[in-house]
């Protein structure tokens, strides 16, 4: 019988227990996937950021070896170059870019390229 007038006079307190403990492991669940998510999410970024600096790369070589870059390719390494920066890229693919930017658009006067 006194357990349970016990449990009358405290079943707010108990309940209360019950509610915090199911929280606290509730949040240490959604933190534990929050930091598996967050690696993913770097080893993402990581792989897309290596990608874009061997575009940037591969750009570099293939205009340097025509001598001159065309004014649509050096748009198109423009949003490349961008979206590498904003990953947090800036190492000898910004030095590259740069020399794309200001190569001429069209070949010298009497050269022609053959692809």
């Amino acid at each position: 019988m006194e357990i349970l007038e016990y449990l009358q006079a405290h079943w707010a307190e108990w309940l209360f227990a019950l509610i915090s403990a199911a929280l606290g492991l509730g949040y240490r669940s959604v933190s534990a996937r929050l930091k598996m998510e967050q690696k993913k999410n770097a080893a993402i970024a990581d792989g897309v950021q290596s990608l874009l600096r061997d575009s940037i790369v591969e750009n570099y070589n293939k205009y340097t070896d025509r001598g001159y870059c065309p004014i649509y390719a050096k748009e198109s390494i423009k949003k490349v170059y961008t979206a590498y920066h904003n990953l947090g890229g800036n190492d000898v693919a910004t030095e590259l870019y740069h020399k794309l930017l200001a190569m001429p658009e069209e070949p010298r006067e009497g050269e022609q390229y053959n692809e």
